[in-house]
């Protein structure tokens, strides 16, 4: 999955911790409570407990697979399971019991933790830009800044949805997991800063993709907890779904003996390392459902012998079609932050306002740092300047004492510049595409992901009018409490990011007097990366997999574009979607959904 949502890219304690840790912080527990529905289990009871989704035993068939338990996973399994028996397969853990997801002052734990059972798996681009994939149940719902704004009517219309039925899923998903943000002083300053800009008018509060400044919804509660798209399983028949956890899924298996092959089934590993085999119903519209995210679920498509033949054969991997647009057109929205300095800390706050551009940028912003006991202490907050300057350190130097005497050198750095936050502008609908290939066949490793960041100069052109919509709202009246920088503040703020940022791009002396340099050199991901499976290119208006039977996939590997400015919303409303549609394809109305 895409790691959907508001995500905010605070890289700081991703790099402390790939750097510094070795081991989970305070992670998930094994702990009862993070099996909070009775259907959710862990993958080794696969041949030892009974299976109620399927019947009298668990290596029954099953009327669906899901794999992958995320974003779009987590509604679509809960919707088939009204009629049908679901089994879902997630590689990752729970939510429920790990704190670090749970808590919104956590937000930049699970991002830092690089252990194996983390709910966040890094990976770096071929562009040097460092990025992450979710690994837990829920997706990145668990791991994101937990923004939550609809698709625009447009993109609807484009993507050829039925617009009765998305106006339909969204409040499914609404009504049980989306809140009203806690708007803070940080969100009102950015809301006032834009309006001032003229990104008007100020549409107020809204789920709805309208031009113009407003304020969306969040995935946190009032207390500042999070809700994930797992919560959506609560909507499930638990008679009709069976959940693993830790089932990591190593390929799909076909019948390759007809005209054309079919899947039957999936071989996954468990927790210890076991090997299984989940099989399909012989029933004619049993599936399996790939809903893994823009990484997995290619990779899992050609680990599965679905991609470029050649490609395929280099790696030994049998042959079953070839198709060679799989992993390919893949694009990630850049995205480039600048820092605004606080003489005072400034309280925590995610995503929660947005500007919506007619130049083709999204705004927003984050502000704070939150801390408990079991935090990681990076020096100056979110975004340290030591940590984002060891790009500048080949990676077999990175030594703690290489650490520590980048620390001292940014001693002339104003403390202050870490006590504030971020204004955040995203480049949308990038026109600039990459592709996802595979390193080897092992499906616990990350494949080899490019994105191709602004080789396309309309994406640069964009990138340089967002940051001067930026520069229009660090002058504004609304952040001169912030700033603290009266003169030549702009470049001050943009020397500040440049030395702050993270990512493995080498600098240039001008970064901060070549606006088009400065985008390059600072890019980071905002983690909406999307495509991979096109329609028409490697699944059907309905998702099926072209030339092969018995096959889908569901998630933003199948997008074009990243549907309003933050993807989370529609990527679970897609999944009730689909859910729905084949309900209703397989049992007219009396699907009862």
């Amino acid at each position: 999955m895409a790691l959907v949502g508001g995500a905010v890219p605070y890289l700081c304690s991703v790099v402390w911790i790939l750097l510094t840790l070795s081991q989970s912080q305070g992670a998930e527990h094994d702990h009862p409570a993070q099996y909070r529905y009775p259907f959710i289990k862990p993958a080794s009871s696969f041949s030892s407990q009974p299976s109620s989704a399927a019947g009298a035993d668990p290596t029954a068939a099953y009327d669906y697979i899901v794999v992958g338990g995320g974003t779009a996973g987590c509604p679509l399994a809960a919707t088939l399971s009204r009629n049908y028996s679901v089994l879902l397969l997630e590689r990752g853990g729970t939510p429920f019991a790990n704190s670090n997801v749970s808590f919104l002052q956590n937000f930049h734990i699970s991002l830092a933790d690089t252990s194996e059972k983390s709910a966040s798996q890094m990976f770096v681009s071929t562009d040097g830009v460092f990025n992450a994939r979710a690994r837990v149940l829920g997706g990145g719902t668990a791991i994101n800044a937990g923004f939550y704004t609809r698709a625009s009517a447009s993109e609807i219309e484009k993507a050829g949805w039925d617009a009765e039925l998305v106006n339909e899923s969204y409040p499914w998903v609404e009504n049980q997991i989306v809140h009203r943000p806690d708007f803070g002083p940080w969100q009102r300053a950015i809301r006032d800063s834009l309006l001032e800009a003229e990104v008007s008018p100020f549409n107020g509060f809204t789920y709805d993709h309208l031009y113009g400044t407003k304020v969306g919804g969040t995935i946190f509660d009032r207390f500042g907890r999070r809700h994930t798209a797992a919560e959506l399983l609560a909507s499930a028949n638990p008679d009709n779904l069976h959940v693993l956890v830790r089932a990591t899924v190593q390929k799909i298996e076909f019948d390759t003996t007809g005209k054309r092959p079919k899947a039957v089934g999936v071989i996954f590993k468990d927790e210890n390392g076991k090997v299984h085999t989940a099989v399909l119903s012989r029933r004619a519209r049993s599936e399996v459902i790939v809903s893994s995210g823009a990484i997995g679920s290619p990779q899992l498509l050609l680990l599965s012998g679905i991609g470029p033949k050649a490609d395929l054969e280099k790696l030994k991997i049998p042959v079953v079609l070839d198709n060679g647009f799989v992993g390919k057109n893949i694009s990630d929205n850049p995205m480039n932050s600048i820092f605004v300095p606080s003489k005072t800390p400034v309280k925590q706050s995610l995503i929660q306002t947005v500007g919506i551009t007619k130049v083709g940028v999204y705004i927003e912003a984050s502000s704070g740092f939150g801390q408990n006991g079991n935090s990681i202490h990076c020096n100056h907050g979110l975004a340290s300047a030591e940590i984002g300057q060891l790009s500048t350190i080949p990676p077999k130097q990175r030594t703690h004492a290489a650490i520590h005497d980048f620390k001292d050198r940014k001693r002339n750095l104003p403390v202050e510049a870490f006590q504030g936050g971020f204004i955040l502008e995203k480049v949308a609908r990038p026109l600039s595409q990459g592709e996802v290939k595979l390193s080897n066949t092992n499906v616990d490793s990350n494949p080899t992901v490019t994105f191709n960041y602004f080789s396309h100069p309309a994406d640069l052109a964009r990138c340089v009018e967002g940051i001067r919509v930026v520069e229009k709202l660090v002058k504004s009246k609304p952040f001169a409490d912030y700033t603290q920088l009266k003169d030549h503040a702009m470049e001050k703020l943009l020397n500040m990011s440049v030395e702050a940022n993270v990512n493995l791009i080498p600098r240039h002396t001008n970064d901060t007097t070549s606006l088009e340099q400065f985008c390059k050199d600072t890019v980071i991901t905002i983690w909406h990366y999307h495509g991979g499976c096109h329609v028409s290119k490697v699944v059907d208006p309905e998702y099926r997999v072209l030339g092969v039977g018995r096959l889908r996939v569901v998630d933003t590997s199948t997008f074009f574009d990243s549907p309003g400015t933050n993807p989370q919303a529609t990527v679970m409303m897609l999944g009730r979607y689909v859910g729905v549609k084949i309900l209703r394809g397989r049992l007219g109305e009396a699907a009862g959904v």
